[in-house]
C-alpha cells in the first residue's frame, strides 16, 4: 500500500488534495483503490489539519492514520519539523511548500504558482508536485479528478497550476 500524509491548516485544502489524489489514482483503472480521510481538532480556519491518502491494488479497508508514509506533503512550512522524518518509510520523501530550502526535504515555492493563477491555496500546486515526484498518478488523471470534483468556475486555474507544478519538477 502507498500512503501519503498531507499536513496543512484549516482552509488550505489539505483534505481536498488528499481526495483529489485518491480520485485521480482510481480514475482509469478498475483494479485501483483509494481511501482519503482527514484528521483534525477544533474545526476552525488555521488549525492544523492532517489528511491521508491510501492507495492500493485491492480495496483499502484500513482507516487508521498513516504511521509510515511514502510521502509527507506539507502545505504550510510552519508545520514542518525534523521529527517528520521518523514518519517516513525507508525510501520516503517529504515535500514542503517553502520559499527557503529545508534540509532533507524537497522544498518548493508553491505560493508563486498559486499566485500566478490567483489561487488562495497551494493544495493543487502540491498535488501536481507529489504526482510528478511519485509517479503514482499522471497529469491526465489529476486533471480528470479536478474536473470531476471541483466547481467548473475554478477548474481551469487549478488544472493550470497542476500542470505548471509538474513541469517545474520534471525540469
Amino acid at each position: 500500500m502507498k500512503e501519503i500524509l498531507w499536513l496543512g491548516r484549516g482552509g488550505q485544502g489539505a483534505f481536498t488534495a488528499a481526495k483529489l489524489f485518491g480520485a485521480a489514482y482510481t480514475s482509469d483503472n478498475a483494479s485501483s483503490y483509494a481511501l482519503a480521510f482527514p484528521s483534525f481538532g477544533p474545526e476552525r480556519r488555521g488549525a492544523p489539519v492532517r489528511a491521508f491518502t491510501k492507495l492500493d491494488e485491492k480495496p483499502v479497508l484500513d482507516r487508521s492514520q498513516t504511521v509510515q508514509a511514502d510521502y509527507i506533503v506539507v502545505l504550510d512550512d510552519t508545520l514542518y519539523a525534523p521529527e517528520l522524518q521518523s514518519q517516513l518509510k525507508t525510501d520516503g520523501r517529504i515535500i514542503v511548500n517553502s520559499k527557503a530550502p529545508i534540509p532533507d526535504t524537497f522544498s518548493f515555492d508553491g505560493e508563486a504558482i498559486a499566485a500566478e493563477f490567483r489561487l488562495p491555496t497551494v493544495n493543487t500546486v502540491m498535488l501536481g508536485i507529489v504526482s510528478a515526484l511519485s509517479g503514482y498518478i499522471t497529469e491526465a488523471q489529476a486533471v480528470s479528478a479536478i474536473e470531476g470534483y471541483m466547481p467548473k468556475k475554478i477548474q481551469a486555474r487549478n488544472i493550470s497550476a497542476v500542470k505548471l507544478a509538474r513541469e517545474a519538477v520534471q525540469k
